[in-house]
């Protein structure tokens, strides 16, 4: 009687009706970085309301204007350390959204709370800090997704299986391309004083890179292209790209990698070295070995409008994949092609196409695909470690260091050496041998500074 009279606290969902969501099955999600792609990330997990945004946290309050505007009530702080420690009890997940460079950082941070984490792709800056981020994510137990949503869609896991089938044999090679950059590259660091905008704490967003004074050229995104901060035209696509061959060839670290890039002239035979931003172009070859049945694979990616050479199965007036990038498949039984995230996916000759018997995915499709890629997310945090995700860091952090691997590659081609006759030598350009396990290049030790990089005083070291 007195429990009738004070009223029920916690009613049986089978009560309130069908399609109603208990306020204690949502799931309370913290946005870490509130602009750019959390203008995706922070609506697709909320869900029109499934589930809660509880709090949110940017270092510029220019880039929060939206997300401040669509969650009112939820605190906002500039310093992600500080939502931490105040929002911990209120939180179960951390959505980062940041550039590059702090993605390990506060990622590490959260699952050592026993935070689950969403984290936007590249997973991170360097090699070290991905394989922290795979190790951390099972010693804390937590679910982990990256934002390489192609993942979750029905064009990567067609690829897989017709890959994984053997529908053009024994796969040797994988031509992959993109048109970015979209931002500037190849270019000298800006000089001049400008004075910081009020709504930006320049050293919040600096964090764990190097002191520099503040220049516009870096925000809001064109901070890709500075290796400081961002990880180019591979770390922008080459995690939604490469994906696709990576899990239909089953890939694990790569044993070398290979580059040349695009050269700036500022006059006649007056080549220019720019180390502080990326290249304006690439080509990157990474060999992995044969896996059980599968032989040895030899990955090409291009970038800065470079593209592999038409197949001679493809005819004249058909498009080469897709106006932003592509993929070529070379097997011992033919070749197949697709765009971004396994699109279009085609056998080629394209004619083959219409009487191939091509098998039905064996993998499971993701609701609403791609668009879902948060939601499984979200799903798969409610359910617990071990639930299920496209993109897990089990996953991801090896990808992610596949892709950074061509960053190391492409940082370390133009370190430069004195002749010690008024001259220099390139000794960074030559093949590097790696060695996955110990996180190695074996034959060319300076590359090996592109593998960890050391943060900035104050940041501490990453740690499991």
């Amino acid at each position: 009687m007195a429990l009738a009279t004070a009223g029920f606290y916690i009613v049986p969902r089978r009560v309130l009706g069908r399609g109603f969501t208990a306020p204690s099955d949502k799931l309370n999600i913290a946005g870490i970085g509130a602009g750019g792609k959390a203008e995706v990330n922070l609506p697709y997990a909320y869900n029109n309301g499934s589930d809660n945004i509880v709090a949110l946290c940017d270092v510029d309050d220019r880039m929060a204007v939206n997300a401040r505007k669509k969650w009112p009530n939820a605190p906002y702080y500039k310093d992600f350390r500080v939502l931490l420690e105040k929002e911990r009890k209120n939180i179960d997940a951390v959505i980062v959204t940041t550039p590059d460079h702090m993605h390990a950082t506060i990622a590490l941070a959260a699952m050592q709370l026993g935070k689950h984490v969403y984290c936007e792709k590249p997973l991170t800056h360097d090699i070290y800090e991905a394989r922290i981020l795979t190790q951390a994510a099972a010693h804390y137990k937590v679910v982990t997704q990256m934002g390489n949503q192609g993942s979750s869609g029905p064009d990567t896991r067609n690829v897989e299986t017709w890959i994984q089938a053997g529908v053009i044999g024994d796969v040797h090679a994988v031509h992959v391309w993109t048109n970015r950059p979209t931002w500037p590259q190849g270019i000298p660091t800006p000089t001049g004083k400008f004075d910081i905008p009020k709504e930006l704490d320049w050293d919040l967003w600096l964090g764990t890179a190097p002191a520099r004074d503040f220049n516009p050229i870096y925000l809001p995104a064109i901070w890709r292209g500075w290796s400081d901060f961002g990880t180019g035209s591979l770390g922008d696509m080459g995690c939604h790209f490469i994906d696709v061959p990576y899990r239909a060839l089953q890939l694990k670290y790569p044993i070398s990698v290979e580059c040349s890039v695009g050269s700036v002239y500022s006059g006649f035979f007056k080549e220019e070295i720019y180390t502080d931003s990326y290249p304006p172009s690439s080509v990157t070859t990474i060999q992995f070995p044969a896996r059980d049945a599968m032989g040895p694979v030899k990955l090409i990616w291009y970038d800065g409008g470079i593209k592999p050479q038409r197949p001679d199965e493809l005819l004249p007036d058909e498009p080469l994949a897709e106006w932003d990038g592509g993929m070529i498949f070379e097997g011992s039984k033919g070749k197949m092609m697709a765009g971004l995230f396994g699109r279009n996916a085609t056998l080629l000759p394209t004619a083959t196409m219409k009487t191939a018997n091509l098998p039905k995915s064996k993998f499971p499709f993701v609701e609403n695909g791609s668009e879902g890629h948060q939601q499984q997310w979200v799903k798969a945090c409610k359910q617990g470690y071990g639930a299920y995700t496209s993109s897990s860091f089990d996953k991801s952090g090896p990808l992610a260091e596949t892709v950074l691997m061509g960053n190391l590659a492409v940082r370390s081609y133009n370190y430069r050496e004195s002749d010690g006759k008024n001259g220099f030598i390139y000794p960074g350009r030559k093949k590097l041998l790696w060695d996955g396990p110990n996180m190695r290049i074996t034959n060319f030790e300076p590359a090996n500074a592109f593998v960890k990089r050391n943060y900035r005083t104050g940041w501490g070291e990453l740690k499991v």
